[in-house]
């Protein structure tokens, strides 16, 4: 049965870790699949988060971003969604590329395209919604190293 959360997060960077571990401490059923989750969905949140408050809000104190999270048993699907005017994810250049390696702007998106299974924006380009099947592996996942 699925649970869902939503909350309303201050647009102030220091909510960010306070806000992710009460998300992470609400899906408890997700204990089996703990590592993935709290790497991949923990490093994704928060970007995801952040992104909003510094890019899609700009900062504003005034503005929100609201937090919509349906944890299921299979999948943990998060909504984030800014006051912003939104934008393109498409038009941020590849951090990969050598042109783009010394650039800090699209690393982030990087990162959540590559840790989440789906990454989905809105229209406007101010919601951006990461799903992670808690049953697939995925090719940044996190294993244990063995030691010898």
């Amino acid at each position: 049965m699925a649970r869902e959360l939503v909350l309303e997060v201050s647009n102030d960077l220091s909510a960010i870790e306070n806000t992710v571990e009460l998300v992470v401490k609400r899906c408890d059923f997700c204990e089996s699949h703990a590592q993935r989750h709290d790497f991949n969905f923990r490093v994704c949140l928060s970007e995801a988060l952040a992104n909003a408050m510094l890019y899609g809000n700009r900062g504003d104190g005034h503005k929100r971003v609201r937090l919509e999270v349906t944890l299921g048993v299979d999948e943990v699907r998060a909504q984030i969604t800014d006051q912003g005017d939104g934008f393109d994810p498409n038009s941020i250049p590849d951090p990969t590329q050598p042109e783009n390696i010394t650039r800090s702007c699209g690393r982030g998106l990087f990162l959540m395209r590559k840790l989440m299974d789906e990454v989905h924006y809105n229209d406007r380009g101010n919601s951006v919604t990461l799903v992670l099947r808690l049953s697939s592996s995925s090719e940044f996942e996190v294993n244990e190293v063995a030691s010898a």
